[in-house]
């Protein structure tokens, strides 16, 4: 599938430490019509997926600090671990490195110098394949179905987006013997017999076990009302940040917003900027992509 045909929204992060590597992708994905967002390491890739939700992310496996293995492993365990697919783009080519970049969660693993077209067609192929698999979680979701699964020892598995997007925003490690001993009741104990596990304004319900094992678990939230509400808490925003970006997302302008506000235009452009800031972007489109991403997803 053409990326083209993938949507005006897809964004692919490009991680690599190298300026002309990096220019190089960032002009052939931008040329199809995908927006490109960039990290130099691992850490600012950490942070900018958490924050982004990128499609798909282009890895560079060798990088000072973490490399690309790692920041690879880190993303894709935890409760945070995110969906995205990772591509590995290195120089680096023994079959142990290739298994080494697959083992720590990649998905497929490209070598350097980077074949344009080859890169374009992998990319189209693991985009298409991730977003049938987030649809079907997502519909979990738009179904009331916020599903997370455990193994027996309280690891998260998987779990649909909506539900692995509250889970990230609190650690159940914390809780410690209350949390393990909750989990044990739900593998050893029949549905009727356990009752809900409750963590502040988040509740987990046991559904059942699956042949794997796997325990299911519904999770419920309250949600925030305001659309404002969500983008401050997602990016960090203060409430005048956080207004000024949803106004954003209606496609108005810096002088349509100093109106509705009540703010001058200069006003305006510096809440601008310390939105772009705090998102990590540069400009209003990808502020405006990330921000509605959020917004409608379920």
């Amino acid at each position: 599938m053409p990326l083209s045909e993938l949507g005006p929204n897809c964004i692919a992060l490009v991680v690599d430490d190298n300026p002309e590597a990096l220019g190089m992708v960032s002009m052939a994905l931008e040329q199809s019509g995908i927006t490109v967002l960039i990290a130099t390491d691992g850490q600012a890739a950490i942070d900018l997926t958490y924050r982004v939700e990128p499609d798909v992310i282009l890895m560079d496996a060798v990088m000072p600090g973490i490399d690309g293995f790692e920041t690879c492993r880190k993303l894709k365990s935890g409760p945070k671990a995110v969906m995205t697919p990772i591509i590995f783009m290195t120089g680096l080519t023994e079959k142990e490195h290739i298994l080494q970049g697959l083992n720590s969660g990649g998905v497929d693993y490209i070598t350097k110098p980077v074949i344009v077209e080859e890169l374009i067609a992998r990319l189209s192929t693991h985009i298409a394949n991730s977003r049938l698999l987030q649809s079907a979680r997502r519909a979990l979701d738009t179904s009331g179905r916020s599903v997370l699964a455990f193994d027996p020892d309280g690891r998260l598995a998987w779990g649909s987006k909506g539900a692995t997007d509250v889970l990230g925003m609190f650690d159940l490690q914390t809780r410690g013997p209350e949390w393990k001993n909750w989990i044990t009741s739900c593998s050893t104990s029949p549905v009727s017999a356990v009752p809900p596990f409750d963590a502040g304004d988040v509740t987990f319900q046991f559904m059942g076990m699956t042949p794997v094992p796997e325990i299911l678990v519904k999770l419920m939230r309250r949600k925030a009302d305001r659309n404002e509400d969500v983008l401050a808490a997602k990016f960090s925003l203060t409430p005048r940040e956080a207004e000024v970006l949803f106004w954003l997302t209606l496609g108005k302008t810096n002088r349509d917003i100093s109106a509705i506000l009540g703010l001058s235009a200069r006003t305006v452009n510096k809440h601008l900027e310390q939105v772009f800031q705090k998102m990590g972007i540069d400009n209003r489109t990808s502020a405006a992509v990330m921000a509605d991403r959020v917004l409608n997803s379920p």
